[in-house]
């Protein structure tokens, strides 16, 4: 018998946050990078990348890694703006939707994400949804440069767990990518796969 919910660990990209991996593919291929999608995908990441999620290169040295790596003479600004592609909006029901739930159970957010997507995703949040603060709407939000670590590594999800002493489980995690939802199954936590064309507002919670 599961325990009843008391936290919820909440992905953002795909849950609150529309993205479109394509379209940054497309966009590299655009700048004549004609193999990016071999290189990163919602799926899979090049070392490279896991180094970005993690915080352990900075963007300046990514830029210069990612030219090494693609063997091109891109710009920082034109890499920058073909790796923000994919990030789109905040639509405000579910931005909405999650205010409500926050008055039900203990929320948090858990994120693979990377400082130039951070910079990118929130900015674009105050221009959709002026006056508030994207961040303060969780008990604390996680985001995998700033934790050293992402999914779908067992160590992320336990370090939250034990910096916030959830039980496991009593805590849901919500994520669109499969191997991250089945990482957390194997340490206790309850699941919602929220596979699209699903939305949180689909959601009975």
């Amino acid at each position: 018998m599961k325990s009843p919910i008391k936290h919820i660990i909440f992905d953002l990209g795909g849950v609150f946050l529309n993205i479109d991996f394509q379209l940054t593919n497309q966009a590299f291929v655009d700048l004549g990078v004609l193999q990016f999608n071999e290189m990163f995908t919602q799926h899979f990441s090049n070392p490279l990348f896991e180094l970005l999620e993690t915080g352990r290169i900075s963007e300046e040295e990514f830029y210069t890694a990612f030219r090494k790596e693609s063997k091109t003479t891109l710009s920082n600004e034109q890499i920058k703006r073909a790796w923000n592609a994919l990030l789109l909006d905040f639509p405000k029901e579910r931005i909405d939707w999650l205010k409500e739930i926050s008055k039900k159970y203990r929320i948090f957010l858990f994120s693979n994400t990377n400082q130039i997507h951070y910079d990118c995703f929130i900015e674009r949040f105050k221009m959709q949804h002026p006056g508030l603060d994207f961040d303060s709407l969780f008990i604390k939000a996680y985001y995998s440069q700033n934790l050293g670590l992402r999914k779908p590594y067992p160590e992320s999800f336990r370090a939250i767990l034990e910096e916030q002493s959830l039980h496991a489980g009593e805590t849901l995690f919500i994520d669109d990518t499969i191997k991250n939802i089945e990482a957390a199954q194997e340490l206790g936590l309850q699941t919602i796969h929220l596979k699209a064309p699903l939305t949180v507002l689909d959601l009975s919670l």
